[in-house]
């Protein structure tokens, strides 16, 4: 078996929720200590302006979900190479928060800077995997890349690198995108934490491809959504704890890993839909308003469209959570068909 047995992973999972909700106690007033706050944005509705002085940074409680992971791995290096993305983006995420903070106003790491401090982060993980040749093959010895519906397509070295680049950059910043109101991001990417666990019970067992590699996804996503968990129980609405770059960054990190380990670059379109949304809503409002001079949204990203719509904050989060768990069981469905 790919872990021990279902029940291993339950126990990951339960462990790091009781630790996250343990540790968490104790992060809030460490950052209030150190006036690690939030600065609401300034384009935000302006009910978003109560949230100023909320403590951020909240996703150290994930990065501390991987280090248990490593542990767990016991040098398992499929692991260890998860940890270091999830680990290297929140790092980003985690400068970005700082800087932020200290200058305020929400003046932290350029766009291009972000950008290019994670596209470094994410070579670094395909380039190992391309020497570890991890992931699904075809017979003719090309990495097989799932379309769903049962059907794989091949591509090589190059091409599979290019596509697990932009996987990946857009992955951390569509869901930097959707941490905007109380529980939107945390509750939005459970779904998707939960269907990459099935996915590696089902590509896994049926598949010549490695186990070493398959235990790795499922030791990181049940540590990972453990702590997502935990972590939701202070950022509920009305959130005592947000966070930040540092958490989102690090999450959109180990989403695209594990679906890059498993062949499903493309159908994370799919599973991922709620965060795919959101991003497409920002680069057409800016199209249009460029274009045209005129917006197609009241406010992007998209969650912030339905706030001005008049719908409550915890209505909103409420929908995207059960778009995400629709989303993700259509990807699902498509990646189990026969």
């Amino acid at each position: 078996m790919i872990f021990s047995s279902g029940w291993e992973a339950l126990l990951l999972f339960v462990f790091v929720l009781v630790l996250t909700i343990s540790t968490g106690a104790r992060l809030i007033p460490w950052l209030q200590r150190f006036s690690l706050r939030q600065h609401a944005y300034e384009d935000a509705p302006q009910s978003h302006a109560a949230k100023t002085g909320t403590p951020t940074m909240g996703g150290l409680l994930f990065l501390l979900a991987l280090v248990v992971a490593a542990i767990v791995a016991r040098n398992n290096p499929f692991v260890i190479a998860l940890v270091l993305l999830g680990l290297g983006c929140g790092l980003v995420g985690f400068i970005d928060d700082y800087l932020s903070i200290r200058r305020g106003r929400n003046r932290g790491l350029r766009a291009r800077s972000k950008l290019l401090l994670t596209a470094i982060v994410a070579a670094g993980f395909l380039w190992y995997l391309l020497q570890e040749h991890a992931g699904p093959w075809t017979p003719a010895g090309l990495h097989a890349l799932s379309l769903g519906l049962g059907i794989a397509v091949g591509l090589p070295d190059w091409g599979w690198f290019v596509l697990g680049l932009i996987a990946i950059l857009a992955t951390i910043h569509a869901v930097n995108l959707t941490d905007g109101l109380d529980g939107l991001a945390a509750g939005t990417v459970l779904p998707v934490l939960a269907v990459l666990a099935w996915m590696i019970f089902r590509a896994g067992l049926a598949s010549a491809w490695s186990l070493f590699e398959g235990r790795a996804i499922l030791i990181v996503v049940p540590a990972v959504a453990g702590a997502v968990v935990g972590f939701l129980y202070y950022n509920r609405h009305p959130a005592r704890l947000f966070m930040g770059d540092t958490g989102s960054l690090a999450l959109g990190g180990v989403v695209a890993g594990c679906a890059i380990m498993l062949g499903m670059q493309l159908l994370l379109i799919v599973v991922g839909g709620v965060f795919v949304a959101e991003t497409l809503s920002v680069i057409l409002q800016v199209a249009s308003f460029k274009l045209t001079g005129k917006r197609i949204f009241r406010m992007s990203p998209l969650h912030h469209h339905f706030e001005l719509a008049g719908w409550p904050e915890t209505k909103v989060t409420h929908r995207f959570w059960a778009a995400s768990a629709l989303c993700s069981l259509a990807g699902l469905a498509l990646y189990s068909w026969r």
